[in-house]
């Protein structure tokens, strides 16, 4: 079966083919490195990351591109440049500023497992380029000069809205740009004219200004991948007017459609059903939640959402997100020991496997569904575990089938990429001791002290050791405690 995803660009699913064979061109928009980053970048950045993995996992070569924007986001509200508003809160100059909090997004992604970019241009390194693309837009009739400030005319492009579907009439109610001298209040900016003493400004053919947020993206990826990409990504909060104003800004410049193929956008991170944001205070910053939990356990609650799909953040769904993770180590630790103790024994390859491996490409593929690809997980970790516990006798080569695939799978995921065995056998005169334990409370059973054996059970598994009643009798693996 072919890929198929869900395109932005005419809300349909699309079978997934490129502009060059075998190879990926991806651009995805990266933070405004004005604050600490919340768990909202990483659902988007986990999402893509795992979209990347299969990718590569299926045979493409992924050249990947995601900027960091360090001038030019100006927020509606205030109409201050983010970064601008960021150094005056902490009392740093603006490059200082975003230093500081792009060295820490870098560091949060690593933590979180997520592969680095091929390429991480900086907007404020890429001025000349963007000074460039809009004189060239001024000469083919798309912009226009106002005093030092430079816009994009829409009624120049017909097609505007084609991605978020918005009609003319809702562009103007939208669109908050207070110059009265545009010729069109849906005209939005491409460069701005800077006020004496602002603090992040170039020279350009206009005057001193610094670039519109809107051309930075477009130009940066046209930089670096061409002037047309295979795949566009980012939070669906982009889709308007950010991607829209890309689209129109590429297409205009280059003469050439699409821009991107096929646009992808991650739902939101909510937390108690509201968006997480800096600007609404109720965000959880990365470093804050890899305080209290794994780096898998963030990573396997945001896959347990299909990526288009609103996820909520809750303690519960964490929680279950950790147990979910503890049962795959868990499952792999004990695979493992076994395999240590067994040979082979001409079982037959156990069809469970590659069975589950059909499945989890198969909902991959349609639209990157990672909630069906980790329940494929989950069975192929049901199914070895019931192999565990079904014998006493077990074949190296079926527990090696299971362990390898459980440990493919969930890479493919961009889990368990540190994972390492460990070691849960006990010393000699533990192991005598767990035997009469064992040897105790089966005559306790035999006797129909349930009570007592029960207890026994209980204190074991406090330490780690877990206790199974099976139809072959006692079965014992080893968990670790914390």
């Amino acid at each position: 079966m072919p890929i198929r995803v869900f395109n932005t660009l005419g809300r349909r699913m699309e079978t997934f083919e490129t502009l060059e064979p075998g190879r990926v061109k991806m651009y995805v928009c990266g933070p405004t490195v004005q604050d600490v980053a919340h768990l909202g970048h990483a659902r988007t950045y986990i999402a893509f990351d795992a979209i990347i993995r299969f990718l590569e996992y299926y045979g493409y070569r992924v050249f990947y591109v995601r900027n960091v924007t360090d001038v030019g986001h100006i927020r509606e509200e205030t109409g201050e440049d983010r970064v601008i508003e960021g150094a005056r809160r902490e009392r740093l100059q603006p490059m200082e500023l975003v230093d500081k909090y792009m060295f820490s997004f870098f560091q949060d992604m690593d933590a979180l497992g997520i592969r680095r970019p091929n390429i991480q241009p900086r907007a404020s390194m890429h001025i000349l380029d963007m000074i460039e693309v809009t004189r060239r837009l001024i000469e083919k009739g798309h912009a226009y000069v106002v005093d030092g400030n430079v816009y994009f005319d829409v009624s120049t492009f017909p097609e505007y809205g084609k991605l978020s579907g918005i009609k003319y009439e809702e562009l103007v109610k939208h669109r908050i740009e207070p110059d009265p001298r545009k010729r069109n209040p849906a005209d939005f900016a491409l460069w701005k004219r800077a006020e004496r003493g602002y603090l992040l400004k170039w020279n350009s053919p206009w005057g001193e200004g610094f670039p519109g947020w809107h051309i930075e993206c477009c130009v940066m990826a046209m930089r670096y991948l061409g002037e047309q990409i295979d795949i566009h990504g980012g939070g669906q909060e982009l889709i308007l007017p950010h991607h829209e104003n890309e689209i129109a800004q590429a297409e205009a410049y280059t003469g050439k459609k699409p821009f991107a193929r096929y646009w992808l956008h991650t739902g939101y991170l909510t937390i108690n059903g509201e968006k997480m944001s800096k600007s609404l205070g109720n965000f959880i910053s990365i470093k804050d939640a890899l305080k209290k939990y794994d780096p898998d356990v963030i990573r396997l609650f945001i896959l347990s959402a299909h990526y288009r799909s609103q996820i909520d953040y809750n303690e519960a769904s964490l929680k279950q997100a950790q147990l979910n993770l503890l049962r795959i180590r868990e499952t792999l630790n004990q695979l493992h020991e076994v395999m240590g103790e067994s040979e082979e024994v001409g079982e037959p390859a156990p069809r469970e496997v590659d069975e589950a491996r059909n499945r989890f490409i198969q909902a991959m593929e349609d639209d990157f569904n990672t909630p069906s690809a980790l329940a494929e997980l989950y069975r192929l970790v049901r199914s070895a575990n019931a192999y565990l516990s079904s014998r006493s006798r077990h074949d190296r080569k079926v527990l090696k089938a299971y362990y390898d695939t459980i440990l493919e799978l969930s890479r493919v995921l961009g889990l368990l990429q540190h994972y390492e065995p460990e070691k849960l056998s006990l010393r000699a005169d533990a192991k005598k001791i767990l035997d009469i334990l064992l040897k105790v409370r089966e005559e306790l059973r035999r006797r129909r002290l349930y009570d007592l054996s029960d207890d026994i059970r209980r204190r074991l598994a406090e330490m780690g050791i877990v206790v199974e009643d099976t139809a072959q009798g006692q079965r014992v693996r080893f968990r670790v405690i914390g």
